[in-house]
């Protein structure tokens, strides 16, 4: 009847050793990994150069067009040919 006590204690104090110390120290790095080839150009944040790129009337009237063609109704698509 003794054993089942030592048995206990032996489970509940093998419960504490870490059996996983290779996976533990690599833990979260093919997320960091991924996470880091996502970024284009990591050195972006340190540019000063302002974007070289269109006019502010060119953009907002290429702005309000966008807008404009999403507020009209589409023609409706027509699947297949009249026969």
């Amino acid at each position: 009847m003794m054993r089942y006590p030592a048995i206990l204690l032996a489970g509940f104090l093998s419960a504490c050793a870490s059996t996983t110390p290779h996976w533990d120290s690599r833990f979260g790095v093919a997320t960091r990994l991924a996470l880091t080839r996502q970024i284009a150009d990591p050195a972006a944040a340190v540019n000063t150069d302002p974007v070289a790129g269109m006019d502010g009337r060119s953009a907002r009237a290429a702005y309000e067009r966008y807008h404009k063609a999403g507020a009209e109704p589409q023609p409706p698509i027509v699947q297949g040919g009249a026969k």
